[in-house]
Formats: C-alpha cells, structure tokens, sequence
C-alpha cells in the first residue's frame, strides 16, 4: 500500500522557518517527480516546489523562490521542503504528492496520483 506521509508542520512566527518531510513507503521510490503542494483557506491547492527523480532537477513557484528549497534522501525515502522567510501567506494546508506516470504538469496537481494527508503550517504573530 502506497502511503506518504508529511510532518513539520507547525505554528511559525513571519520570518521563521520550517522543514516539511514527506516519507514515503509501500513503493519503489521511483516516481517521476515528488512535489509540495498547499492549500490556503479558500483557495485551491497550488504547487510550490518538486523534484525530478531521474536527474535532480528541481523546479518553484515564483512566490516561493529564493525562499523554499526541496531535497531528497533516497536512502531514507524521503523528500524535505526546507522554508525560510515564511510569510503569512504561507498559512496553509501543506501536501506531499507523487506522480507515478511521466507527466509535464509537474507543478500542477493534475500531474499527481498520490498524495499525503496534509500538515498544517501556521505563519502567524
């Protein structure tokens, strides 16, 4: 059984950090790509960042840049989304997903067949 599994997350002051972790398990960790995606109050779920499991590559959404940097340890299954400079419009829902299939929609959920139950993260005074 495929399961990911998200944790991290938290209550954060503006300008704090936070690191999300998503193990994965039940699979070969092969999938085409790994991503973070987030769901505001009212808003639809959005990519901010994922990793390509072939080369490494890595891709953000422009709000996150220079700000958010994922990674991965293949020896522990697992994807990390290190946060820096968080803002309060970083209050969301935060969700690991993998694509089993090749996809080009790779900062899309629509990309996305499996998926993670969600940590909150709280960017707040």
């Amino acid at each position: 059984q495929v399961q990911l599994v998200e944790s991290g997350g938290g209550l954060v002051q503006p300008g704090g950090s936070l690191r999300l972790s998503c193990a994965a398990s039940g699979f070969t960790f092969e999938r085409d790509y790994i991503g973070w995606f987030r769901q505001g109050p009212g808003k639809e779920r959005e990519g901010v960042s994922c990793i390509k499991s072939s080369d490494g590559s890595t891709y953000y959404a422009d709000s996150v840049k220079g700000r958010f940097t994922i990674s991965r340890d293949n020896a522990k299954n697992t994807v990390y989304l290190q946060m820096n400079g968080l803002k309060s419009e970083d209050t969301a829902v935060y969700y690991c997903a993998a694509a089993s299939k090749p996809t080009k929609l790779y900062l899309s959920p629509e990309g996305y067949d499996e998926w993670g139950q969600g940590t909150q993260v709280t960017v707040s005074s």
